[in-house]
């Protein structure tokens, strides 16, 4: 059945790599999911309607198809368009129109498994281990650390793990960025 294979297909995606934390609240990339979605599945399509209501707030519903091997599926979710602090805009502009249609699009990918688990309050799908990084990088990690004077405690709960053994390889490169930022700001 098609509503399976696409759930236990992408639900067992690791997305902490995508993702960005914006006061509290996890935002997958709306680029590498749809990118994502349509490496496992190439024939899915998406589409968005609308709806305006009396208080001048606006509704996006977007429908994501798969098709694959001559069956095709449907799933449809849907959202306010919103400010930063998450309440519905008035009369929205359409950087707002177009920012609410894409992580509508991204919250649709998520009902068929890609990255359900962030809505769920969890870090990690069901049953994933991520691939932890080498010694070598866990020593880069550590000495840019120490150079940058970086707040050990807070680095750990920045990238959700207890020590630089545990840091999953696909958040390497984001904590490397970070860390070299902070290096060139101190120089």
């Amino acid at each position: 059945m098609l509503p399976k294979l696409i759930w236990d297909t992408l639900s067992q995606i690791d997305v902490s790599a995508h993702t960005e934390r914006k006061q509290n609240l996890t935002y997958l990339s709306w680029a590498w999911a749809w990118g994502t979605m349509c490496k496992h599945f190439p024939d899915t399509t998406y589409a968005f309607t609308s709806e305006s209501f009396p208080d001048e707030t606006v509704e996006y519903t977007c429908i994501v198809t798969v098709n694959h091997n001559g069956a095709t599926h449907s799933q449809m979710m849907w959202l306010p368009v919103m400010d930063h602090r998450n309440k519905a805009i008035k009369n929205p502009d359409a950087f707002a129109r177009n920012t609410c249609k894409m992580r509508c699009l991204t919250k649709c990918l998520s009902m068929l498994g890609l990255g359900h688990y962030i809505y769920a309050g969890e870090d990690l799908p069901e049953g994933h281990e991520p691939e932890k990084i080498n010694e070598d990088e866990q020593k880069l990690l550590h000495a840019l650390i120490v150079e940058t004077e970086t707040d050990l405690e807070k680095f750990f709960m920045a990238f959700k793990i207890k020590s630089l053994q545990e840091m999953p390889k696909e958040r390497f490169p984001k904590a490397l960025a970070a860390l070299e930022k902070k290096m060139e700001a101190k120089q």
